[in-house]
């Protein structure tokens, strides 16, 4: 049974990008923010629960989400966010146990930015976070997304904080262009294939 790593981190930090270094190393990666993407257009059982949500306006005319009228009607509402999380948060559960078992590989990766949050990490064997300093992450989501600085803090401010995560972290992989990332991750891999171990 391969051994299951949790990579999260806050926005900003990296932590997609680490995920991707470790599927150029060939790695199984699960995405889990792109599975629930997914599966919020294709889970019948996901799409009736929203369309009893919202009504069935939530999705457009082409039957696909509309992602901008379930980010506006949840971003300033725990509770509406918390019944869209129970709703999703199994179907993506499920999609990964699934994919876990097609998997032939001595460890994998699991990427989520709500990892502890879900609860998810639960099932991991090893959590990694990756951090960066907060001005550095507001300035790389600005210039990506074309946003203020005060939307990226609106953003930040609904997830855990690094200290929170920290409590449950196995790792902490520090993205702050000082230490090179790429070394890093080698050693993870290095050491999870000879020895079954993170560090």
């Amino acid at each position: 049974m391969a051994l299951t790593i949790g990579i999260t981190g806050g926005i900003g930090s990296g932590k997609s990008t680490v995920g991707q270094i470790f599927k150029i190393l060939a790695i199984p990666l699960f995405e889990a923010d792109l599975a629930a993407k997914t599966l919020i257009n294709s889970n019948q059982e996901v799409r009736n629960g929203l369309i009893q949500f919202f009504g069935r306006e939530i999705y457009g005319s082409d039957n696909r989400i509309n992602r901008k009228m379930l980010a506006n009607l949840i971003f300033n509402d725990d509770n509406l966010l918390e019944q869209v999380n129970q709703l999703v948060h199994p179907a993506v559960r499920n999609e990964f146990l699934n994919w876990m078992k097609l998997q032939n590989s001595d460890y994998i990766i699991h990427e989520a930015a709500i990892l502890f949050e879900s609860g998810f990490y639960k099932m991991m064997d090893y959590t990694i976070l990756v951090s960066a300093p907060e001005e550095m992450r507001i300035g790389r989501v600005s210039k990506r997304e074309n946003i203020t600085p005060e939307m990226v803090r609106e953003r930040m401010a609904k997830q855990w904080s690094d200290e929170e995560k920290r409590k449950l972290t196995t790792l902490e992989l520090v993205n702050d262009n000082k230490k090179l990332i790429i070394p890093q991750i080698l050693e993870i891999d290095k050491n999870l294939k000879t020895h079954g171990k993170i560090w």
